[in-house]
């Protein structure tokens, strides 16, 4: 596609805040929810008496942003700014993240477990890329070739599809689902008309997004209200309780500025409840996780590198990428607790809006970094209905799926040694082949991706098939 903003462009200051907070607004909901998910497992466990302490201090969504926006600065300093990938929580740690907890003796201990878990992934991103630095990315290049990789970043947007359906539907209020699915409905073609039918460097053009949640918040809202003050439940839609809860504690600059509790000023008080089976805990709940990212980050990259036609890979390079990613995870679990990955929906952004300058990635970062201390943005990200993100997350994942369609486009399908391949990648990933070992999980991503990589080198020995 024709990009509006190449890699190295810098967009005009005013504009550069509108498409920083469009990127915000594309990973924040994902990124808020991590740790929100996270917290809900703690306590399942300490209802069951897996665990013998309460939590006192739950993971803040708060801090999970701002160590996002720390880990994203990382990564863009490893990779000389040539890559425009945001980094968010990452859900592939999800299980890892509640093992760190489970196997704590103190809540101290478990949160320092999570940055001591980071540590241990992010080490082994930074093998992974010594061993790349010195033996170079063509292997790379032969075990996933485009029959491989392309379908599997197809199965990256295809797999989310039923988060994006499943968000469709939800209204926080307790309305009727099939109005909760025409309010996203309004967001997303909103969105499609403002990115189609607006021409060259329009703001319209360039921040679809922001124009279609905000029109579905409008629409929404609307509903909402004629139903609190009519008494229909079916439109109620918005859960406003976020916003009313700032306004209940009065206006004033402790409301609008809060600290987010960072998960190091609780760790710091466990180091003594430390012990060789608690780390050992969490080097197997966080270093097979690790090799199953790293599948996925390389997918990610080549889905990128295809929307920005520079080979990522190459310039600045697979051990830049991996660094930036490995270190990144570490320096944003050290503030939010959270692991990060590169981020499809920020991908799909740069691929809808045609936006692909690292200076709005940047600012985005420190954006999400600023945007933690303030109450008022968190709660009405927090505020917006699940439908509304749905609705735009049904355009960011199909992109994705798309981008994935489009590397197939350049292999020869007529031949039964890529016909199998892609089947199996298609079929094992859509399907959701979700492999268990303990507290380690493979997902269906890191599945579809080994199956195929497993069928690619049995089946590249074969001869084509003459007509």
């Amino acid at each position: 596609m024709k990009l509006i903003y190449g890699v190295k462009d810098k967009p005009k200051f005013g504009q550069l805040i509108v498409f920083a907070i469009q990127q915000l607004l594309a990973i924040m909901a994902a990124t808020l929810v991590v740790p929100v998910i996270t917290n809900g497992s703690i306590q399942q466990a300490i209802e069951e008496n897996k665990i013998a302490w309460e939590l006192t201090t739950p993971m803040s969504p708060a801090a999970a942003l701002f160590g996002a926006g720390v880990g994203t600065l990382v990564y863009l300093c490893f990779t000389k700014f040539k890559s425009p990938v945001f980094l968010g929580s990452s859900f592939a740690f999800l299980g890892s993240m509640a093992a760190a907890f489970a196997g704590a003796v103190s809540m101290a201990a478990g949160y320092l477990g999570l940055i001591i878990g980071a540590v241990f992934a992010g080490l082994v991103y930074v093998v992974i890329a010594i061993i790349v630095k010195f033996a170079g990315v063509g292997w790379i290049n032969k075990l996933m070739p485009a029959v491989v990789i392309g379908p599997t970043v197809a199965i990256i947007g295809l797999s989310l599809a039923g988060n994006a359906i499943g968000d469709l539907q939800t209204a926080p209020a307790g309305g009727d689902s099939r109005i909760a699915i025409l309010c996203g409905l309004v967001t997303l073609f909103v969105t499609m008309i403002c990115s189609v039918y607006a021409k060259g460097k329009s703001m319209f053009r360039l921040i679809p997004f922001i124009i279609g949640i905000l029109a579905g918040y409008v629409f929404a809202s609307v509903l909402t209200v004629i139903g609190n003050f009519a008494g229909i439940d079916a439109i109620k839609i918005i859960d406003f309780s976020p916003l009313t809860a700032l306004v209940a504690d009065g206006v004033g600059l402790k409301t609008f500025l809060t600290l987010p509790d960072f998960s190091f000023l609780t760790a710091f008080g466990g180091f003594s409840d430390l012990s060789a089976s608690y780390l050992s805990t969490l080097a197997v709940a966080y270093i097979p996780v690790a090799f199953v990212v790293f599948a996925e980050h390389i997918a990610d990259h080549k889905n990128i590198s295809s929307i920005i036609e520079t080979d990522l890979l190459e310039d600045p390079g697979l051990a830049r990428t991996l660094l930036g990613d490995g270190v990144g995870s570490m320096a944003g679990a050290f503030f939010g607790g959270c692991p990060n990955t590169t981020y499809g929906e920020s991908v799909g952004c740069v691929a809808i809006t045609g936006n692909a300058s690292v200076v709005t990635i940047a600012a985005a970062a420190i954006g999400a970094m600023l945007i933690a201390f303030l109450s008022p943005f968190v709660a009405f990200v927090n505020s917006i209905p699940g439908c509304i993100m749905g609705g735009v997350c049904m355009a960011l994942y199909g992109f994705i799926a798309v981008s994935g369609l489009k590397m197939v486009q350049k292999v020869d399908l007529e031949d039964n040694r890529n016909l199998f391949v892609v089947s199996v990648i298609l079929i094992a990933g859509i399907g959701g082949l979700v492999l268990n070992f303990g507290p380690i999980t493979i997902t269906e991503i890191a599945v579809a991706l080994i199956l195929g990589i497993i069928a690619n080198l049995i089946l590249k020995g074969g001869k084509k098939e003459e007509e």
